[in-house]
């Protein structure tokens, strides 16, 4: 009603404001009108019956004139009647003609004809003087007096039509504009739901024609960003994220929802050896992350059954309750054959999608085989989460370039599900990633997500230029919303880190410790200087090229030749794939030519060491070493640097990190190279080692304190948020739906 009334007042005073102002000009025209009316009347009537009167003036009749002037009068029009001779005096005149009026002329002119309105007491009359001529030659005037009054009742009736005019049409006018504006009204209101949603602009489901709102809606969401921009700033500046803030995310803002989490590495292995069954726990960030969430909502863990003991310790639906030592979550163990591991896991993710997503200039191979593969595995644990789902609407976390196709076939068949899915890996450009024969088909997968994450903001802009380029979609670059297919995808940076503090007992071993017994492990000189490498053996970790560095630092500043010695730890991976074994053979090729090179009686200037470690041994390498050497070809993030970085609670130590690593982005204060510039490394070597304590400390102090604020736990906390703040707008427009609908009548 309120509304209504904004439109009708106003539109009522305009109309009222527009009566008063035509009603004083109505009145002037028709009295206009009436008068020339009268005019012509007169004038007549003068014509008419100026013959007679002339007979009847000669004839001198008194009596006659006056009767003929009263059949004249018999219009009820004609108030009076008078004759005038030539010289203007009044010789015959009606009984009730006004004494106040004679037959001179106002301007003293003696005219053919004139008129004038005299007002008196009466009322208004009208007056027409016309001159009589008989042959041509005048012999009087003839004077007719109207009554004007009726002109007043008409006046008075118009008056009263207009009013009645005007309110039909303001009543009209009135409840088109109630209609409209109420249509109108309704459109905005979902209009800007749809903007609060997301469909502005034919974005989600909704095709909502939006052409006047796009202006509000690009300030709405403006506004909606920069509030959740700054309050996010605020709320995580303040908060110190732990594994306990995770359980707390997920006691208040989710309130206890359910969470999947979907990976191809399980966070426990069971393995035998002998006769007894040990559990291990991989070394892994995504396992040090989620482990918590895990923990805090007892959810499901759905993971590749690998270990040779896996299935024994299973109980009947695939399910082993872990940690052993405090049950809290369930591990969903999902089995596959020799033939499904080769084509989905060593066939299509590390032959094909591994190489198309790193820029280390080895060649993807796509096989059909590989590809049926990968599309059954998916299927297969698309099928789990379904069986897992205890609700319509799950949190389910899709890990990695191994599910590509998995979000898809999740909201299919789940399609009230938050799908939140992170890329561990690079996104390579969109024209590298045309080269997959299959990427309609993995970009349609992925888009089955709600969240997309990456590391970088330059994978995210990557990803939707392939997005752009090898699918129909809507793409809005300024929010980073992607809607195809009916499903709205938000693509968002998350760049992954590593838990703080460390939980690690090497951490409470003195580091003058960790530095004697590395030394004396290895058989090296207690003066020796170290650098350190850990990695997976893959070529695109840049091995081949630290050796190179090596090499080249030690030509070029030979004093340091049996002062400096180089331990790379390098794990076995992927060992059945070809070019693993290649680039096995052609490391420790050059490891071999490179030491038997610089050798001399101290020690060899590169330690190389291809096998696991326990996370404790390595963070003991990372504390006992000047320098820690990351010189990744293509990497996402690499946590190997930020390791480093927070296992030297002594703020000393030097991180040379390849530009080509999401780390680089995070820590500008390491000592950045391009791996391919052989000298520029071993310049940064030499660098790092004659580096001042005052300097080193500087160094790491600014990073250790980013690696402290933006922790594992944020990582994991932030895509939480993000998908509880999706979950809660999407419960709210759901509700606003179901208001909208009539409520049936229950019967009594």
């Amino acid at each position: 009603m309120r509304l209504s009334l904004r439109f009708i007042v106003p539109l009522a005073i305009t109309l009222a404001a527009i009566a008063y102002a035509v009603i004083p000009l109505v009145d002037r025209f028709t009295l206009q009108w009436f008068v020339r009316d009268l005019d012509i009347r007169t004038s007549l009537i003068a014509n008419t019956i100026q013959d007679p009167l002339r007979d009847l003036v000669r004839e001198g009749s008194r009596a006659k004139v006056l009767r003929f002037f009263d059949r004249i009068m018999q219009d009820e029009r004609l108030f009076a009647v008078a004759f005038c001779d030539p010289s203007r005096r009044m010789i015959y005149k009606t009984a009730v003609f006004p004494v106040s009026i004679t037959c001179a002329s106002e301007d003293g002119d003696a005219l053919v004809s004139e008129s004038r309105l005299v007002n008196l007491q009466r009322g208004p009359i009208h007056v027409a003087i016309h001159r009589v001529e008989s042959e041509g030659t005048a012999y009087g005037y003839l004077m007719l007096v109207h009554d004007m009054s009726f002109v007043q009742r008409r006046s008075d009736d118009t008056k009263k039509y207009i009013f009645y005019l005007f309110a039909a049409i303001g009543a009209i006018v009135s409840l088109v504009t109630v209609v409209i504006a109420e249509i109108s009204w309704r459109g905005w209101v979902a209009g800007l739901k749809a903007v609060i949603r997301g469909e502005a602009f034919g974005r989600g489901e909704t095709k909502v024609p939006l052409r006047e709102l796009r202006p509000v809606a690009r300030d709405l969401q403006a506004l909606i960003r920069d509030l959740e921009s700054e309050r996010r700033a605020r709320d995580e500046s303040q908060i110190n994220w732990s594994a306990e803030t995770l359980r707390a995310i997920l006691r208040n803002d989710l309130k206890g929802e359910e969470v999947l989490i979907v990976s191809n590495r399980e966070p426990y292995i069971h393995m035998r050896r002998n006769e007894r069954i040990e559990v291990k726990r991989p070394a892994s960030g995504l396992v040090t992350a989620l482990e918590p969430v895990m923990r805090a909502c007892s959810g499901t863990w759905i993971a590749h059954g690998s270990g040779n003991a896996d299935r024994e310790t299973a109980d009947s639906t695939d399910h082993v309750m872990v940690p052993p030592e405090r049950p809290a979550y369930r591990i969903r163990r999902v089995w596959l054959s020799k033939e499904e591991e080769a084509g989905y896991y060593y066939g299509f993710s590390n032959s094909g999608l591994w190489p198309l997503c790193h820029i280390a200039h080895t060649r993807p191979i796509f096989r059909t085989a590989d590809w049926n593969a990968y599309v059954t595995v998916n299927r297969r644990f698309a099928d789990t989460v379904v069986r897992e789902a205890k609700t319509a609407d799950p949190i389910v976390l899709v890990q990695d370039y191994h599910f590509a196709l998995l979000p898809r076939m999740i909201r299919e068949r789940l399609p009230e599900a938050t799908v939140i899915t992170f890329w561990h890996i690079p996104w390579p450009n969109a024209e590298a990633f045309g080269i997959c024969p299959w990427r309609e088909a993995i970009i349609d997968g992925i888009l089955g997500s709600s969240i997309l994450g990456f590391h970088t903001q330059f994978h995210c802009n990557n990803f939707i230029d392939a997005v752009d380029r090898y699918v129909e979609a809507r793409i809005d670059r300024e929010t980073y919303t992607i809607s195809y297919g009916g499903d709205q995808t938000a693509v968002r940076r998350y760049p992954i880190s590593i838990e703080w503090p460390l939980n690690s007992k090497t951490m409470q071993k003195p580091l003058g410790e960790c530095r004697a017994d590395v030394r004396k492990r290895n058989g090296l000189a207690a003066d020796a200087l170290i650098g350190v490498g850990v990695d997976r053996l893959d070529y695109t970790k840049g091995i081949l090229e630290r050796f190179l560095a090596v090499e080249r630092f030690l030509e070029l500043e030979p004093e340091w030749i049996g002062k400096f010695v180089f331990v790379q730890i390098a794990a076995p991976s992927r060992s059945s794939i070809d070019e693993y074994q290649n680039y096995d053979a052609r490391v420790r090729a050059l490891a071999r030519r490179i030491n038997d090179k610089f050798s001399n009686k101290r020690h060899e200037p590169i330690l190389l060491k291809i096998e696991h470690y326990d996370p404790d041994d390595v963070y003991e390498y990372y504390r006992a070493s000047e320098l820690c050497f990351v010189s990744s070809l293509h990497d996402g993030m690499n946590l190997v640097a930020k390791e480093f970085v927070a296992s030297r609670d002594d703020e000393r130590g030097v991180l040379v990190l390849s530009q080509f690593t999401g780390a680089a982005r995070e820590l500008p204060e390491a000592l950045i190279v391009n791996p391919y510039n052989v000298d520029q490394c071993a310049g940064a070597l030499k660098a790092a080692l004659a580096m001042p304590p005052a300097e080193q400390r500087d160094r790491m102090r600014s990073m250790r304190g980013l690696i402290q604020e933006f922790n594992v736990y944020r990582w994991a906390g932030r895509m939480l948020l993000d998908a509880g703040q999706m979950r809660m707008r999407s419960r709210l427009f759901a509700r606003a739906d179901r208001g909208r609908k009539p409520v049936p009548l229950r019967s009594v």
